[in-house]
């Protein structure tokens, strides 16, 4: 095929076409030539702001991102300028194929057109909703060490990399089905935020995906990573992502929308998710690592003796009871709760989490509370650490 500038408004075309049918994966820019200094490239997806379809540019430079959003005739004009002009090379990403148009230093385009089968019609949807969770060409995940320069997944960070998309994955579907969709601002706390992995995703989900203002607080008990997160939150111009040095038993903040605790040991957790109800949160959600306030307590139960008479099944007996204790307490003050498969954290083999989203009429249920004393009493527990801080609020 010669090259020729008709080529280019094939291209343009080509993305007209996707976006009124919705069939737009993405745009990318590269290989920037006489852009503005520090930009490497950009990304365009079709989003929906207040119910009005618009085109999100992602700017990425080396040390930052920055979102601008446009009306789609001012989005195309402006692709149209950028084309050939300040990029030499873009890729569209459609429901059925794949078109790459380069430029030549002459600026003579070139247009290559190919069936994308990852993006097929029949499994559109699918690929479409991976894609919102988060994408390896994020600055954060270069700066905590996930990806390399060419923002391509390091080996060693695979099981990361994977434990941060499920967490965003369940996180996307608790935002949907919770009324914080409706708002334009919202505050999150996360206890025990280590090296910040899911506390940056979370912001970038919020901020870039969702194009709210989220404003993020990890909350960590080691300075060292305080300092480390907050280095690298500066770094890429973050703005509304902090850390703070402090402990869940003690912390506070005057408002929360979500409170994480992915990794608070033993009753830990019950302070964490204490706090979450405490503070009207709409979205709790815990990943515990240990349990050892229920087992000391527990008497078997004559029918169980055989089961529970092997450490190894009575250790996993009172780490099921003290979750579901836990989650009986979330359903009974006012949420709607899930104990569900999680993905392990490095530093322990536990897998589960509990995931509660506030009800929109929220009131104590009797029924629940009664069902929580008749367990207490059937394994002779005299008492629960969440039990204890909610009857004492």
């Amino acid at each position: 095929m010669p090259n020729t500038p008709q080529q280019s408004q094939q291209f343009l075309d080509a993305l007209k076409e996707s976006i009124a049918q919705s069939s737009l994966s993405k745009l990318v820019l590269s290989k920037p030539s006489g852009a503005e200094e520090g930009l490497v490239r950009i990304v365009v997806r079709q989003v929906s702001i207040k119910n009005q379809p618009q085109l999100c540019f992602v700017y990425s430079y080396k040390t930052r991102d920055i979102t601008k959003n446009f009306a789609l005739p001012e989005g195309i004009t402006l692709i149209n300028e950028l084309l050939g002009n300040s990029f030499r090379n873009a890729n569209l990403f459609t429901t059925g194929e794949e078109l790459q148009i380069n430029f030549s230093k002459k600026g003579n385009p070139l247009l290559h057109r190919s069936t994308n089968r990852q993006n097929s019609a029949t499994t559109h949807t699918h690929d479409r909703d991976k894609q919102r969770y988060l994408e390896l060409d994020r600055p954060f995940l270069t700066a905590l060490g996930v990806t390399n320069d060419q923002q391509q997944l390091i080996p060693a960070m695979s099981r990361k990399w994977k434990q941060i998309n499920k967490f965003i994955e369940l996180f996307q579907h608790a935002f949907d089905s919770s009324t914080l969709k409706e708002k334009e601002s919202i505050q999150v706390l996360d206890f025990g935020s280590g090296k910040g992995y899911l506390t940056f995703a979370l912001h970038d989900f919020l901020n870039n995906s969702r194009h709210i203002n989220g404003q993020v607080t990890g909350v960590e008990l080691r300075a060292e990573m305080v300092t480390l997160c907050n280095n690298s939150a500066a770094k890429l111009h973050l703005d509304g992502l902090h850390f703070h040095l402090g402990d869940v038993r003690s912390y506070t903040h005057d408002t929360v929308d979500v409170m994480i605790a992915l990794h608070a040991c033993d009753i830990a957790t019950d302070h964490a998710i204490h706090m979450g109800i405490r503070s009207n949160a709409t979205i709790i959600m815990c990943a515990p690592c240990c349990h050892k306030e229920i087992r000391p307590q527990m008497q078997t139960p004559a029918v169980l003796q055989p089961l529970l008479q092997y450490g190894v099944h009575l250790g996993q007996e009172a780490e099921m009871i003290t979750d579901t204790l836990r989650a009986l307490l979330l359903n009974a003050h006012g949420y709607d709760t899930k104990v569900l498969e999680f993905v392990s954290l490095e530093h322990t083999s536990k897998n589960k989490m509990i995931l509660a989203i506030k009800r929109e009429q929220s009131h104590k249920n009797d029924k629940t509370l009664a069902q929580i004393r008749s367990l207490k009493a059937f394994y002779g527990i005299e008492k629960q650490c969440l039990e204890g801080l909610l009857t004492s609020a």
